[in-house]
């Protein structure tokens, strides 16, 4: 049986890269709902209708798990997914909690870049209430990001561009940038290269491949082959084929390009 991964669109390609390092002998579908792309302006209604639809189509192909790689999605829906599905479901959270431990004791505040609708949906302002009592979280929304990479577009003045548009002035004053969607990893270079050395840039990926590891050993649902896993990809539904395509994809998983 394989494990589901669902994203709006490319970025959970990044959270795959780090599933293929950790569980690489896993079967995996992976499913970008790409022809209703981006998530993160749409109203949460809108969200959960698209996130539930891909996981009925995950469903179909005798998935054992599922990972929502999209902060939007986890945010809109994960709740009720596991009110209707019995099989492991594991979503997003951005890396609210170490930022904070980190910056508590540095003098210095953290900035998450995410979507709008992640940024002003419960699930996130509960995590920023439960673990940052000093009030250091900056939240600054960034949904042109999530348009650049499904164009493939990581790099280049455009990108480069709005992110230092988007950036507080004041940018010394932080110590960490959270990246709360997954599309954002896939900008880490030009992040890197805009960004204050002393800034740390981290995300929730290996966190919770970790915890899909944890919940799949548990169950002692693990794949115990000795065998390299197989990857199929589809694009809200169909299957990609396309060699330009697939060969993108795999820039993103298995260059290094995060």
């Amino acid at each position: 049986m394989k494990i589901g991964f669902f994203d709006s669109g490319i970025g959970g390609l990044s959270v795959l890269k780090e599933a293929l390092t950790i569980l690489p002998n896993e079967n995996y579908i992976y499913f970008g709902d790409t022809d209703n792309a981006p998530y993160g302006t749409k109203s949460k209604e809108e969200v959960k209708e698209l996130t539930f639809k891909a996981v009925e189509f995950l469903v179909k192909h005798h998935i054992k798990a599922l990972v929502i790689a999209c902060n939007t999605a986890t945010s809109a829906a994960v709740r009720s997914l596991r009110e209707v599905y019995d099989f492991p479901i594991i979503g997003m959270e951005p890396a609210i909690k170490p930022a904070v431990e980190k910056n508590n004791n540095e003098g210095k505040r953290v900035l998450t870049l995410a979507t709008p609708l992640t940024l002003k949906e419960e699930k996130f302002q509960s995590l920023v209430s439960r673990f940052d009592t000093k009030h250091l979280v900056d939240m600054q929304p960034a949904p042109k990001l999530v348009e650049f990479a499904e164009r493939f577009l990581f790099e280049g003045p455009e990108v480069e561009n709005y992110i230092k548009e988007i950036l507080p002035r004041n940018i010394d004053q932080y110590g960490t940038v959270v990246l709360g969607c997954t599309h954002f990893p896939l900008f880490r270079k030009v992040l890197t290269r805009v960004l204050p050395k002393n800034i740390d840039i981290i995300d929730g990926n290996r966190g919770t491949v970790n915890h899909l590891y944890e919940i799949l050993k548990e169950r002692n649902i693990l794949n115990n082959s000795s065998e390299k896993g197989t990857v199929v990809y589809y694009q809200s539904g169909k299957q990609v084929t396309d060699p330009d395509l697939l060969n993108n994809y795999e820039r993103i998983i298995y260059q290094d390009t995060v």
